[in-house]
């Protein structure tokens, strides 16, 4: 429910605020610090499971989610999208 909300909020704003364009960045399991508080061995264990279910048969990198940024920041006719950088996630 969440996500739809900020998937809506993006598409609302960039009506609103155009030209300006608004756009959402909806990242699946990227390896960050963040779970760096979990065992080392349960951690690798989590994401071997989940790359196992992606297509692209791995987890995200910080350099992943940068990419799809540095696209929509240089792609001037992209406005109210949301780009899933989730390794084919929301395809299973």
């Amino acid at each position: 429910a969440v996500n739809a909300a900020v998937a809506n909020l993006g598409q609302t704003l960039a009506l609103e605020l155009a030209p300006i364009r608004v756009n959402v960045v909806s990242p699946g399991i990227i390896d960050t610090p963040s779970r760096s508080k979990m065992p080392e061995n349960t951690r690798n264990q989590f994401y071997d499971t989940v790359a196992h279910k992606l297509p692209v048969k791995r987890v995200g990198l910080a350099e992943d989610v940068a990419r799809g940024v540095l696209y929509l920041i240089q792609n001037q006719f992209v406005t109210g999208t949301v780009l899933h950088v989730d390794g084919g996630h929301i395809l299973t």
